[in-house]
């Protein structure tokens, strides 16, 4: 005999209430957190009206990880925070657009750098300063 509490917490293959859990924290993904980024778009989001739906009225928004916070002590203690920090490295890679992808899967001309091309100033600069030869043969 099953209890009250043992039935509602049975939700396997109750599509709707998966799905509800995924997607619940789903964020911006970083193209389009890209997006937002540029001048224009960030302006807006930095000046935006109160809205009470919103916390903190929509006052107190991170565009890196797109948060609202409460106050503005909350949203400067995300700054310093490590999930704030990891996004922020994740920005810094350059953004995979719709070339790439193409490119990647054989429908475009992919060129890839030679080996030689690849040493770069600095390399050579290293290597000869830990007395390595840095000629190349060819």
């Amino acid at each position: 005999m099953m209890g009250r509490y043992r039935r509602s917490r049975m939700h396997k293959n109750i599509k709707d209430i998966k799905k509800k859990h995924r997607t619940r924290r789903r964020t911006k993904d970083l193209d389009q957190i890209h997006e937002d980024l540029r001048p224009e778009k960030a302006e807006k989001l930095h000046q935006q009206e109160v809205n009470h739906d919103l916390p903190g009225g929509g006052q107190h928004y991170c565009i890196h990880c797109a948060r609202y916070f409460i106050d503005e002590k909350s949203l400067k203690d995300h700054f310093k925070s490590k999930p704030h920090k990891r996004r922020l490295q994740a920005l810094k890679e350059p953004v995979y657009t719709q070339k790439e992808a193409d490119m990647a899967a054989g429908m475009g001309s992919y060129v890839l750098q030679s080996p030689d091309a690849a040493l770069t100033d600095v390399d050579m600069d290293r290597q000869q300063s830990s007395g390595k030869d840095c000629s190349v043969v060819k």
